[in-house]
């Protein structure tokens, strides 16, 4: 696809500012880490984009997260999965959402590691990786002293996805689910996670798994705003 870069560092050090760039921009984490993926041989077509993203960027420099002082300490998750995006191998992209309150803490784009054979199991890997990313950050709370209130709430839009963490009897559905993704029943079971479906329109988590325009409502909901443009819609991403 393209033509292959002569003089490819140029490229791997954009993707590599870009990448610095997601730990504060979780609006840019889809399309930066699609790119990182071709670092070992770009071609003028994957560096168009990256330039795509860096005009998205300078657009707005002054887009963040924002989190407010009154932000209650409960954890609460989106998660989904978008079902064989790559077209290579066919394996599916997890993204999640983890907020503190209504301060968002923690995110993650990322390829799974396994080909699902069907959008259910994808959406199960998908819930297994946030429940993993919850456990962790509720020891670090512990460590910390920060008292977080309540169950973990999981948030997801598939289903069939949410029968199977909560039905221990759907074995023909899960024989085809590797064992260590049965750690959201575990959760479930010790009362420490509450799962919860959510309609496609309100979740989050859809920006980190595909190409979505415009996603203006949901940089909203993700607690994304300029503070050179407190007043105006964020601009869109175009590729």
């Amino acid at each position: 696809m393209g033509t292959p870069l002569p003089n490819p560092r140029s490229y791997r050090e954009l993707i590599g500012r870009h990448l610095y760039l997601t730990i504060t921009r979780p609006d840019i984490t889809f399309y930066v880490h699609q790119l990182s993926q071709f670092i070992s041989a770009p071609s003028d077509i994957h560096l168009q984009v990256a330039h795509k993203v860096l005009k998205y960027i300078k657009a707005n420099p002054g887009q963040g997260l924002m989190y407010p002082a009154d932000s209650d300490l409960s954890l609460n998750v989106f998660c989904d999965a978008d079902w064989a995006n790559c077209k290579d191998n066919r394996r599916s992209i997890t993204g999640y959402c983890v907020y503190l309150g209504n301060s968002l803490i923690s995110w993650r784009s990322k390829k799974q590691g396994v080909t699902s054979r069907s959008s259910t199991e994808s959406e199960y890997h998908s819930m297994a990786q946030a429940t993993y990313e919850t456990i962790w950050l509720q020891q670090l709370f512990k460590d910390l002293h920060l008292p977080v209130t309540g169950p973990v709430k999981l948030y997801c839009d598939n289903k069939s996805a949410l029968h199977i963490a909560m039905n221990p009897v759907f074995h023909e559905r899960t024989k085809h689910i590797e064992i260590d993704c049965h750690i959201v029943r575990d959760q479930i079971k010790a009362c420490t996670l509450k799962v919860f479906h959510v309609s496609s329109e309100n979740q989050h988590a859809d920006i980190l798994t595909k190409p979505l325009f415009p996603f203006y409502g949901l940089l909203s909901k993700m607690s994304l705003s300029s503070m050179y443009l407190p007043n105006q819609t964020s601009l869109k991403l175009q590729t």
